[in-house]
């Protein structure tokens, strides 16, 4: 029995052998300007937890509270994204490029930035650009591919992400060991390739959902389902099948979900990592990632995107268990935290977005996408909240293993909650 319904059902996937040849290119492109893009961010996340523990003295529950307001402006600004991608007969791309844009310009920004509240300031901004950016960027994805393949395309896309995201900190790395004013040196080269990442969208991607590489079937399908009548409201969307669950679901795993930032500040911590090599504790992360994407996606597609995106959270629970069993672990420790962590974002990331393009019509996908990301990350800004307070009154280990157990509870109830939803439409389609 899978957990998903009808429309989230594993489908026979043609061309086994020409995975990548089937890729729309409208994919190709949108992970080209991710790739860039991602570069240009990673290197700003390599350094910036460092930069503001070590460097300015931050506290864990201060950098808790700022890693929130990072990721929680933004899933505010991702349903605003979402509405206006979807307005207007489909705006996804003039929407996306107004968030890529507005990231970029913070970038130069961190160089006039030297105290917390002007730091925040900046990183809500680029925070906001990633909001408007993500649901019509994932909305074009999913309207561009063909529903049995849709957790191929997203993978295909996250690969490209996660390559971005390796290169970030490698090359955050090479800079601090070169420049004289290192932080400053990795904030202007950032803002450098992050202007590229905007000008590729503009210039190779297309205004159109299903412009590149799509087949025609997928394009007319697209274009005959009728735009929802009227404003479309948050409870609308939830009222429809399987939206619900996956939002619930999708919520309560993140309140689990430890931000990467601090899982880093753990491991270089209890596993005495010299500060040095701290920018690259995301490699491990992002190569897992890389290899893991496209595979995971694939799987998705075959054994039931729901069931994946529940085992990627039994992923990340082993890798909590592992922080707390080894301190001071050896480097095969570290690894093997590293390479649970990208497995979790594999089987996670991408296929949540393709499940819930399985149960939005087109018409409605950035504002579907929007909803269900918003309530995910809101949730996780309240665990950087939660966990910087945890660590700075009891310390790392026993808020580690807060965070632990709740994870280890709120799987299983999300497990039951989505075998419910899928019990009778998984018969109906048998």
């Amino acid at each position: 029995m899978y957990l998903a319904d009808g429309r989230d059902a594993p489908a026979v996937v043609p061309h086994r052998g020409r995975r990548w040849a089937a890729v729309p290119g409208t994919v190709l492109a949108l992970g080209t300007v991710s790739l860039i893009t991602d570069v240009s961010a990673e290197m700003i996340t390599a350094v910036l937890p460092l930069y503001l523990v070590s460097g300015l003295g931050l506290s864990p529950l201060g950098f808790g509270v700022l890693d929130g307001v990072y990721n929680g402006v933004g899933a505010l600004v991702r349903l605003a994204g979402g509405h206006l991608a979807d307005g207007g007969g489909g705006r996804h791309k003039a929407v996306a490029v107004a968030g890529y844009a507005l990231s970029a310009l913070c970038k130069p920004l961190l160089l006039v930035a030297h105290t917390l509240p002007v730091i925040g300031a900046v990183l809500a901004l680029d925070r906001t650009g990633k909001g408007l950016r993500t649901a019509p960027r994932d909305a074009l994805i999913s309207l561009a591919a063909p529903p049995e393949r849709r957790g191929h395309a997203f993978g295909v896309h996250r690969a490209m992400d996660t390559a971005g995201a390796l290169c970030g900190p490698v090359l955050a790395f090479l800079v601090l060991g070169v420049a004289a004013e290192g932080y400053d040196a990795v904030f202007t080269v950032s803002a450098c390739v992050a202007a590229l990442g905007v000008l590729v969208l503009m210039l190779f991607v297309p205004g159109r959902p299903g412009g590149v590489g799509v087949a025609p079937k997928t394009s007319r399908r697209a274009g005959r389902r009728a735009a929802p009548s009227g404003p479309l409201r948050a409870p609308a969307l939830l009222r429809m099948p399987g939206v619900g669950r996956l939002a619930a679901c999708a919520v309560l795993l993140g309140l689990t979900t430890v931000s990467d930032s601090f899982v880093y500040l753990l491991l270089q911590r209890r596993f005495e990592v010299p500060a040095r090599w701290f920018p690259l504790l995301p490699l491990g992360t992002a190569a897992a990632f890389l290899l893991l994407a496209v595979p995971a996606g694939a799987v998705a597609d075959r054994v039931g995107r729901r069931r994946l995106f529940l085992l990627g959270h039994l992923a990340l629970l082993v890798a909590y268990g592992l922080v707390l069993a080894v301190p001071g672990g050896p480097l095969p420790a570290v690894v093997a935290v590293l390479v649970l962590h990208g497995a979790f974002y594999a089987a996670t990331d991408g296929v949540l977005a393709a499940a819930v393009a399985g149960v939005v019509p087109d018409a409605m996908r950035a504002r579907g996408l929007a909803l269900v990301g918003t309530g995910q990350a809101l949730a996780r800004f309240a665990c950087s909240i939660g966990f910087g307070a945890a660590w700075t009154a009891w310390g790392d280990g026993p808020a580690l293993a807060v965070a632990t157990a709740g994870l280890a509870i709120s799987t299983p109830i999300a497990l039951a909650a989505l075998r419910s939803s899928a019990c009778p439409s998984a018969q109906r389609t048998a």
